[in-house]
């Protein structure tokens, strides 16, 4: 598979040539930045960890370069934050067993550049060379523009693949903007409460961004658990950790649909939601 920028690498970590494990993957997820995949994606790597027939497979679009950093790594440049980052993205993968992790190496504006198709084009070729069932994402009201670049790419990809390569599943998932808002009938809810530990292991080899001044460890962990409990008023606690998706296939399965238009729906229903709460209780 030829990708377009000369410093995009496909890691391995088990060593199985490269067309053979993409192949074998069942579970993919397309994030903008080294660690986005292990916040957003934990459900897709929980289901396939250990198991002979279902393989995750990572894609990280940009490079890291505008990473902020503190302490240890105050004074990195970031051409050094870019191995760095990288070299983390490795370690994850290892931990988590990943069939393989993608590094697309964009910059975040070629990625927020709507005009450029190259992105979209190596995205194509890496849903073609592994056709997974379930694809994850960045969801659509993401409050990071290159996060929601991203989602648009993904989505732009898959709409032109044909029909027999398309997932079954495509979910827009949690980073800078939390689904909690969302009305609990549009919300995907994704059980991770099994192997917290996996959970934090991965999350804490980034130590460029934990050290760095960003607790996303704890964070992350936090959000997923308060998930859990305020997920249902009324009930006692059937998990321990909850990740929120966005289901986006229904922009895949039909290509005219307006992307806007259809985020607008959730915002549409979550208000519809609070009105007709607080009118059956004034």
């Amino acid at each position: 598979m030829q990708l377009n920028n000369p410093g995009a690498e496909i890691f391995v970590p088990d060593g199985t040539p490269v067309e053979q494990a993409l192949a074998r993957t069942t579970h993919l997820a397309v994030g903008a930045h080294q660690d986005d995949l292990e916040i957003m994606a934990y459900r897709g790597i929980l289901e396939c960890f250990q198991q002979p027939d279902k393989w995750f497979c990572g894609v990280n679009v940009t490079n890291g370069a505008g990473s902020p950093r503190d302490d240890l790594y105050k004074d990195y440049t970031d051409e050094m934050m870019q191995v760095v980052r990288r070299k983390e993205q490795k370690k994850a993968a290892v931990v988590g067993e990943y069939t393989a992790q993608i590094f697309l190496d964009y910059s975040s504006a070629a990625t927020k550049d709507g005009s450029n198709p190259a992105v979209k084009e190596d995205l194509k070729k890496v849903f073609l060379a592994t056709r997974p069932r379930i694809v994850y994402t960045h969801n659509l009201a993401d409050k990071h523009d290159t996060h929601v670049a991203v989602t648009l790419r993904v989505i732009a990809a898959l709409r032109e693949l044909p029909d027999d390569a398309k997932p079954q599943q495509v979910l827009g998932c949690e980073v800078w903007r939390d689904l909690d808002w969302m009305a609990d009938s549009d919300k995907v809810p994704m059980d991770v409460s099994a192997h917290e530990n996996l959970a934090a292991a991965l999350l804490g080899v980034f130590d460029s961004q934990i050290c760095g001044g960003k607790r996303y460890d704890l964070a992350t962990m936090g959000r997923r658990r308060a998930h859990a409990t305020y997920f249902e008023s009324h009930g006692v606690d059937v998990s321990t950790s909850l990740i929120y998706g966005m289901d986006l296939t229904p922009l895949i399965k039909d290509p005219t649909t307006d992307v806007f238009s259809y985020v607008q729906g959730f915002i549409d229903r979550f208000a519809q939601d609070v009105r007709s709460r607080i009118e059956k209780v004034r």
